[in-house]
């Protein structure tokens, strides 16, 4: 690392390229071939061959999350929180609909066309530590626990950390673990005890929480920031709530009004990291789920990931890009659905046997160019083993295929070509919070109610 105001002279440079390691190295890289890519051309869906249902979503509910690690002053060096917003906007595409017919559109009237509704929490970092806790680490331990606890869609249903328990049941009794990971109270050597609220360590007589299967404490660095780990409890509260809000229409008897809604997800629909055994039990409850309300309803639920950026994105732009670099290749309003042999030839190189993203992911994804040339890369919720099977891509395998890209193009955003508008308004509401503190979804869940009466 230089010294401040000190720049490199050009030796350094000309030593690496000159360097015999760095051209060995060079001479091993595996070079995929760009004609590789027009296999794609065969696997083609024009939107237009695709059937519609009767039934369109004119409801999307979009959720989008948001961290900023700040400075905390303690008096200890580098210390930090993490602040951490997750915020839902409901959109009323039938109310945006009747305003684009008019010639002058009031400022009001579209702002009536969203609901916002925000819950922002405060996690400990690095030398931040709570009340009569002896490290950062058990601070974080509990504020998790106490965040999941204080947060609930309604007054009178079930928190969020009653939602975790339910998925950490079905873990339990589902997809039982061979070796426990070790006890998260520093000193402890034995496995971690599971068990649900806040209960006794049996070895230390510390506190332990059902929250801490989550492993999310793990990856605090406790000399140092936290971004990583601020962004994967984030990303964490997002999975969790989605499923929270499902839970909550099930109980108040709802499910039939989720004909008429969308949900839409700021990134894949996956977890990653520690917490990633959380895909396994949300898939498990979503199908659950799934499978009631469609006794109602007839249809699969409607829940999409939008992939703004990554390897699949830049993989995207790749192929719809001719070797004399003019673009539009891909054809509009057209969708490529990615098999396991497409993405670990194409995007993301292996020869594992064991399918991509089987760990991590409870949807699939594809490439779609709208109408209007945006390129986008949304992941579909699956909601049984055949539609899980990535082996094959066939269209049957992609939930609602025809409406998610009916959707798509009411829905893309012309200021951000690679994402849609109602994650643009959620992460306005996450990165901003103009309702911070306000527990409205119980406005935006009536407002769902009141409009599948209509």
């Amino acid at each position: 690392m230089s010294f401040e105001g000190e720049f490199a002279s050009y030796e350094p440079l000309r030593r690496l390229l000159d360097s015999e390691k760095v051209k060995a190295l060079q001479n091993r890289l595996k070079i995929r071939q760009q004609e590789e890519t027009e296999d794609f051309e065969g696997a083609i869906v024009n939107k237009s061959d695709l059937t519609e249902s009767t039934l369109q979503p004119d409801l999307v509910l979009a959720i989008d999350g948001s961290y900023l690690a700040s400075k905390a002053e303690n008096g200890f060096p580098g210390a930090e929180f993490g602040y951490v917003t997750v915020a839902s906007v409901l959109i009323d595409l039938k109310l945006i609909g009747e305003l684009e017919k008019k010639e002058f559109v009031e400022p009001k009237k579209f702002r009536e066309t969203e609901k916002a509704s925000t819950i922002d929490s405060v996690f400990p970092g690095c030398n931040v530590i709570l009340d009569e806790e002896k490290d950062a680490k058990a601070s974080l331990r509990r504020a998790l626990f106490e965040e999941l606890k204080s947060n609930t869609i309604f007054t009178d249903g079930e928190t969020l950390l009653e939602t975790y328990e339910h998925l950490f049941k079905i873990k339990r009794e589902h997809f039982k673990e061979k070796n426990l990971p070790r006890s998260p109270i520093e000193g402890i050597e034995e496995e971690m005890t599971y068990d649900y609220g806040e209960y006794i360590c049996p070895h230390s007589g510390e506190s332990l929480f059902s929250t801490d299967a989550l492993r999310l404490h793990e990856l605090m660095n406790t000399g140092g920031s936290n971004g990583e780990m601020f962004g994967q409890i984030m990303s964490t509260l997002e999975k969790l709530w989605l499923v929270h809000i499902l839970r909550a229409f099930e109980r108040k008897g709802w499910l039939a009004t989720l004909r008429r809604v969308a949900f839409v997800m700021d990134g894949p629909l996956a977890v990653f990291s520690t917490s990633s055994w959380l895909t396994k039990v949300i898939s498990y409850e979503l199908s659950r789920l799934n499978d009631l309300q469609k006794k109602t309803n007839g249809q699969d639920l409607l829940i999409i990931g939008i992939e703004k950026s990554g390897t699949f994105f830049n993989h995207f732009i790749e192929i719809d890009t001719t070797k004399d670099g003019v673009t539009d290749k891909f054809p509009k309003q057209s969708a490529l659905l990615l098999n396991d042999n497409y993405i670990k030839r194409n995007i993301i190189f292996s020869e594992s046997t064991k399918p991509y993203g089987q760990d991590t992911y409870f949807g699939r994804k594809l490439f779609y160019k709208a109408a209007s040339g945006q390129k986008i890369v949304p992941v579909v919720a699956c909601f049984d083993d055949y539609q899980r099977n990535i082996d094959t891509a066939y269209i049957n395998q992609f939930t609602r295929l025809a409406d998610v890209l009916n959707l798509l193009d009411q829905l893309v955003s012309n200021r951000y070509p690679n994402s849609i508008s109602p994650l643009v308004s959620a992460h306005a509401e996450a990165a901003i919070p103009l309702n911070l503190g306000r527990r409205i979804f119980e406005d935006i869940a009536n407002e769902i109610k009141k409009k599948s009466r209509e």
